[in-house]
């Protein structure tokens, strides 16, 4: 059995293995352990994952998640092997390098996340070789969730967007300028705030304002990070996550202007990571 596992800060999901076919999945809570302590990961793993498996033992375990650093690394892996039947590999690496093999697969190439932050690499066909550091939504994080509202916003409430598409905004959401400036500045989680206006984005793509908004954040994001990578005129440029599903349009394009190869474009990485891990 080989149990892997794709996680972020609110959701992990699982996949069991069994003769090289998914078996199982499930969901628990994010396992993140810059922001949980050890008790914390071992509780979540007690309340969920150990009822749905509870003799199951383990030839192998990949677990890839947000926060493993080669700092925070052992911090899960002591709570999976102290709570699972593990008789083999217990591997925790990054959500990055998870991202990277499921879209990349066992060929080297160049691996984006676009989600509610963005991240990027070049893989050799195993391992990571360079990471362009994200840096967050305000120093960096182009193309993603965070980035996309925030930039919708600001034109917004600077009246850079046509009138109809101000007013269908305040018409959707409610808010008023003095409250959308609260949640960014003086609330928690202002990058979650601020990416929960993505689906306005997605139902107004056909907009030509938004579309170059859109388009104009995914080439800054390859400006600013993949040309930072050897060979990126040749090499596939993969992407995962749901922005780059749901704007492959503006994205393909954005590509192609920079004179970049799109790869593969994945929302999940963990059935393209049960073929990594078993080679079926």
């Amino acid at each position: 059995m080989i149990l892997l596992a794709d996680s972020g800060s609110t959701k992990t999901d699982w996949g069991l293995i069994d003769n090289g076919r998914l078996v199982k999945t499930l969901r628990t809570g994010g396992i993140n352990p810059f922001q949980m302590s050890e008790a914390a990961i071992t509780e979540e793993i007690n309340a969920h994952l150990v009822l749905e498996l509870p003799t199951v033992t383990m030839d192998e375990v990949h677990f890839y998640g947000a926060g493993c650093t080669p700092e925070k690394k052992p911090v899960v892996e002591r709570a999976l092997r102290a709570n699972l039947t593990i008789q083999g590999e217990c591997e925790v690496a990054s959500d990055m390098l998870g991202a990277a093999r499921g879209i990349c697969g066992h060929h080297p190439g160049i691996a984006c996340i676009l989600g509610t932050g963005s991240n990027s690499c070049a893989y050799d066909g195993k391992y990571l070789v360079k990471n362009v550091s994200p840096l967050g939504f305000i120093l960096g994080d182009e193309g993603s969730g965070a980035v996309l509202g925030k930039l919708l916003v600001g034109d917004i409430l600077k009246h850079q967007m046509p009138e109809n598409i101000c007013q269908r905004f305040f018409e959707k959401f409610k808010l008023t300028p003095a409250e959308i400036i609260d949640r960014v500045y003086r609330q928690p989680k202002p990058n979650t705030f601020l990416a929960s206006f993505v689906p306005f984005l997605e139902e107004n793509l056909c907009e030509p304002q938004v579309y170059r908004l859109v388009k104009e954040s995914f080439r800054a994001f390859l400006r600013r990070n993949v040309m930072q990578y050897d060979s990126w005129q040749t090499l596939p440029i993969g992407f995962n996550g749901s922005i780059a599903k749901y704007f492959s349009k503006p994205l393909s394009d954005a590509l192609k202007e920079e004179g970049m190869h799109l790869g593969r474009i994945i929302q999940a990485p963990l059935e393209s990571l049960v073929t990594y891990h078993t080679g079926k």
